[in-house]
C-alpha cells in the first residue's frame, strides 16, 4: 500500500515475505524506515550480518546498505521527508537522534508481550486509512506514524533505561547525535559540535558518560568510518576521491586514520572485499 501525495511525499506499508522482499534493499532519497519482524529476520546492514528474533523492531535510514540473508515475514513502513520530518516534528514524538540518526548505530527494540496487541491495532488502522481516499488521509496517516513513532521512542527508553534520565540532558545527546549524522563530512571534532549546541566539550563528555554512551569524539569518528567503508565497498571511487568526500584533503592522513580504526590500509581493505567477491 503506497500513499503518494501532490508534494512526492509518501509513506508505504508493506507485509514483506521471500517474494517482495527487495523492498528492503530500496534505496529512497530522504526516507526512513520502520521494519517490525514477525518472524526470524537475518538481513546484512553495511556489511554485517544480523539475525533479528520475533517482534523486534528495526530503524533504517536512507543510508543503510541492506541485503536480505533470509525473511519469512516482516511489516515495513516507509516515508520520506516530504511526507513527515522527524526533524521539525521533533517536539512532537521526540524520536530523532534515538529511533533515527544515531550516528553510526541503527537501533532496534523488542515489542513486550503485553503491547502486541497495541501494535497489531495501530497496523490495521494504519492500512485503514491508506484505503481512504478524503481530504483527511495525509492528516490521518500523518497521526498513525506519529502514533507509531512515540510508541517505539517510549519502548526504546524503557529498554535502554532513558526514561529517567534527564530531559535536557538526553536532548542534547539526541541533537550531537543528529549534527554528526549531518555534519561528520566536514566537522571532524567535538568542540565543532559543541559550539552548535552551545556546550563545552566536557560537558558533552560528562552527559555522554551519565548516558553510558561512547565518547563523543568515538562517535564522529566511528560515522566517519562506517561512510568509508561503504564508499570503498559499494562505489567506483578512488581511495583519494573517498577521503575528499568525508573531509580529508591529505590522503596520507586518511590512510592513517582509517588504517588505525579497521588494521588495514584503505587500499588492501578494497582490496580483501575484491577478493571477497
Amino acid at each position: 500500500m503506497l500513499y503518494t501525495g501532490e508534494l512526492n511525499e509518501f509513506v508505504r506499508l508493506a507485509e514483506i515475505d521471500k517474494t517482495n522482499c527487495d523492498l528492503l534493499k530500496e534505496k529512497i532519497s530522504e526516507s526512513l524506515s520502520v521494519i517490525w519482524c514477525q518472524e526470524v529476520l537475518e538481513i546484512n546492514v553495511d556489511g554485517t550480518d544480523y539475525l533479528f528474533p520475533k517482534h523486534t523492531i528495526v530503524f533504517l535510514t536512507e543510508y543503510h546498505k541492506v541485503n536480505v540473508i533470509k525473511v519469512v515475514k516482516a511489516r515495513m513502513v516507509r516515508f520520506n521527508r516530504a511526507f513527515y520530518c522527524i526533524s521539525n516534528h521533533d517536539i512532537e514524538v521526540g524520536c530523532k537522534g534515538i529511533l533515527f540518526f544515531g550516528a553510526s548505530q541503527f537501533p532496534k527494540i523488542m515489542i513486550p508481550q503485553n503491547e502486541i496487541e497495541k501494535f497489531d491495532i495501530l497496523w490495521k488502522m494504519f492500512a485503514i486509512e491508506m484505503e481512504s481516499k478524503d481530504d483527511l488521509q495525509n492528516e490521518m496517516l500523518q497521526m498513525m506514524l506519529k502514533r507509531l513513532l512515540i510508541l517505539c521512542t517510549r519502548i526504546f527508553k524503557e529498554q535502554t533505561e532513558l526514561i529517567n534520565f534527564d530531559k535536557n540532558q538526553l536532548d542534547i545527546i539526541r541533537d550531537y547525535n543528529y549534527l554528526v549524522e549531518c555534519h561528520f563530512k566536514t566537522k571532524h571534532q567535538v568542540a565543532e559540535y559543541a559550539e552548535l549546541l552551545n556546550k563545552s566539550p566536557k560537558t558533552l563528555s560528562n552527559y555522554f558518560k551519565k548516558y553510558n554512551e561512547k565518547p563523543p569524539l568515538q562517535i564522529i569518528q566511528e560515522r566517519i568510518m562506517l561512510e568509508a567503508r561503504r564508499l570503498l565497498r559499494y562505489s567506483d571511487k578512488s581511495i583519494k576521491e573517498i577521503a575528499y568526500e568525508i573531509g580529508y584533503e591529505d590522503i596520507q592522513a586518511f590512510s592513517k586514520f582509517f588504517k588505525k580504526s579497521e588494521g588495514v590500509s584503505p587500499s588492501d581493505y578494497k582490496k580483501q572485499l575484491l577478493l571477497a567477491s
